[in-house]
Formats: structure tokens, sequence, C-alpha cells
């Protein structure tokens, strides 16, 4: 089956339009596009199996939280914008 009997147009995938796929977001007809493409196109297979790979590697890394002193900057940045903010309102 090709991308023609589905009467879906023929694509040039992005980076973007594979990690929406890769994540579910994509919509029904391109997840069905992308999923038709997938099995004739190697190169299209290699760049998704390189992505699924690299989120692999980020589901496995510790995040640590920020420093306490990082969090209240940000804060009192915050925290000044929006006065700046109110009074020039």
């Amino acid at each position: 089956m090709n991308l023609k009997q589905l009467n879906l147009p023929m694509h040039n995938f992005t980076s973007e339009d594979l990690l929406q796929y890769l994540y579910n977001e994509a919509s029904t007809e391109k997840a069905a596009a992308i999923g038709v493409a997938l099995l004739s196109d190697w190169s299209l297979r290699e760049k998704l199996e390189m992505m699924k790979g690299a989120q692999a590697e980020l589901n496995s890394v510790k995040l640590l939280s920020p420093r306490k002193q990082t969090l209240d900057n940000i804060l009192n940045y915050a925290e000044k914008s929006i006065e700046a903010f109110s009074e020039k309102a």
C-alpha cells in the first residue's frame, strides 16, 4: 500500500512531524501517512529510530531540582517585571 492508494499526498516529513508521530501527537491523517511512508522509506525509518534512541536516553536521565537560590531569583525577577508593568499601565 502506498500514499496514493490512501489518497494522501506525498510528503517530505520534517523532524517535527516525526516527533509528533513518536509522541502520538500527530493528527490521525499525518500519523497514517507517516506509517505508510515508514514501510518503504528506509531513510525515514532510520531517522525515526535515531529519535527513539534519543527519547530513551532522555527518559533515563536523572533530573535534579534547581537550587533554591535559582528559584528565588526567578520569582524575584517575575515580581519585579509585574511591578514594572503595573506602573506603566
